[in-house]
Formats: C-alpha cells, structure tokens, sequence
C-alpha cells in the first residue's frame, strides 16, 4: 500500500477513520471553487480588504461554533509556537505571496505557478512518517498539472519574460507555502483544528495591515457586506477548517491531486452563471484533472 492511511477499508485515527476524513478533507476543494465566482461579485473591493472580512469573520464564527459545542476558546487560543507559526505563516503568507504574484506578473502564468502547490503536497507527503511516495502518486499529481495548465494558459502556452521574475518568484512562494502548510499539518495532530479560528483571526489582522498601507479603502454596499459574509462562512472560513481534518487524518496523496480540480470547478461555475464561456479547451482539462485524480488515488485492492 502506497499510504499508511490510505488503507481500502480506512483505519480509524483519532476517532475519525482516514476515508472520512479525506472526505472532508475533499469539501475544501468544492468550497474553495465559489471563491473566483464570489470575488467578482464584490465588484471593486481590493483583495487584502476581501480577505480582512472574511477572515475576521471565520474566526469569528469558529469561536461562536466551539463555545456552542461546549469547548473552550481558551483551550484552542494556547498552542505552541510552532502551531501559530505554521498556521498563521500558511493563511497570511500564501495569500500575501498569491496577491503580491497577481499584481507583479501576469495572471496565467502566476496562476499557473501558484497551482504547483497541489504536486508540491504530493511530493512532500512521502516526506512525512509513515508515508510513501509511490510512481501512482506523482503520475496522477503530474496529469492534473498538465490539464490545470491547459485550463489556465487557455491552451495558448506561455511566455516567461524576465521582467516579471519578482512576480513568478511570489508565485513560486505561494506554491511551496501552502505546500508546506498543508503537509506540515500532519506532524501537528495534536493542535486542534478548533486553533483554525484564532489563526483566521491572526490572519485577518494582518490583512488589515496591508491593506491599510497598500490599498484604497471601499466601502462596501449591503449586497458585499452579504458577500464577504459569505465568503468568510465558505471559502475564506469552514474550508481551512475542514482542509485541516483531511491533512492530519485524511490520505494526504489523494487530497493533494484532488486539489487540481479547484481551478477547474471555479472555471465551470463561471460558465454556468455566464461569466465564462465553454470550450473545448476546458472539456480537455477536465478529463486530464479526473484522470489524474483517478490515477493518484486508485487503491488496487490485495488479494
């Protein structure tokens, strides 16, 4: 078996068995889809403000959600420093990296650096105790790239111009930061993932900072106000919480080729609510991201 976890019949671990925790773990993907779709409904709102809102109130509604559940916020706001470092460099930092991408490079080209970041779990998953990185694995994490590729390049290609380096770089940081983030959850099974809340809340906070020194304040109108709630609820909120159970007990390798259908998602749900147009382009990508996700993901079963 290529995954300790990964087993066909799903031990359990910590309470939760890995299947169902991949499972949710996979929720993440489906919720972080709406975010391009919903980003453009907030009209001309900067994204360090976006991420300000929303932010505040995931953490916000963590907290809520754990006292009503009966656990104590005290207990969740002390961790180590080790957690608040990872947690808090993964939220912040790979959103400041993927922004400060998007404003010193071209969209296609960051985008598709930044989506190195679902190979990037694969590979350094097999780094992990208890895990193996198998040929399946890295197959399957190479086909969705490819077919992420194709979708976000719109199948023109390319051109890396040395003027944009600073922008690439930032992408490339953002792919290894949310990499390392995700994967690095996994040696962290003891923080509970109830700690999401305070680190969103962190996050939001230093969201703020940067958009107070680099961006003009917008007033947002009640339908934003309803929209960056929205998001702070789905996939500025319960997807980082949900991602953390599927990292430290789900089939780490599974999730991370599953990863690739994200862009792809966000692409459809454009398409339907007429923001995008369908292409044979993006029907290639898709069969390419399902393909790999099949191949990374398949568990052939033993005798």
């Amino acid at each position: 078996m290529d995954s300790a976890v990964g087993n066909d019949k799903a031990t359990a671990v910590g309470g939760m068995t890995a299947r169902r925790a991949t499972l949710i773990g996979a929720s993440a993907i489906l919720l972080w889809s709406t975010l391009a779709l919903l980003t453009t409904l907030t009209g001309p709102i900067p994204p360090f403000e976006i991420e300000a809102v929303a932010f505040a109130v995931a953490g916000l509604v963590g907290i809520v959600w754990m006292a009503a559940r009966g656990r104590s916020p005290r207990a969740a706001l002390r961790q180590p420093p080790v957690a608040w470092l990872l947690g808090v460099g993964g939220l912040f930092g790979y959103h400041f990296l993927y922004f400060l991408a998007l404003k010193s490079a071209p969209a296609a080209e960051a985008n598709l650096i930044n989506y190195l970041w679902p190979l990037l779990i694969v590979l350094f998953a097999g780094l992990l105790p208890g895990e193996r990185l198998g040929r399946r694995e890295v197959l399957g994490a190479l086909v969705g790239l490819a077919g992420t590729g194709l979708l976000v390049t719109g199948g023109r290609g390319i051109a890396i111009d040395p003027a944009y380096l600073p922008g690439f770089l930032a992408a490339a940081g953002a792919a290894v930061t949310w990499g390392a983030y995700s994967t690095l959850s996994r040696l962290l099974g003891a923080v509970p993932t109830d700690a999401v809340a305070f680190f969103c809340l962190a996050t939001a906070a230093l969201s703020a900072l940067c958009h107070w020194g680099l961006e003009a304040t917008v007033a947002p109108d009640a339908g934003q106000w309803a929209l960056l709630a929205l998001m702070g609820l789905g996939p500025v909120g319960a997807a980082f919480f949900v991602w953390d159970i599927g990292m430290k007990k789900g089939d780490i390798h599974t999730l991370g080729a599953l990863s690739y259908a994200t862009p792809l998602l966000s692409t459809l749900l454009l398409i339907l609510t007429g923001r995008a147009q369908p292409s044979g382009v993006v029907a290639a990508s898709c069969l390419l991201i399902i393909a790999g996700a099949v191949i990374a993901s398949w568990k052939p079963r033993r005798a």
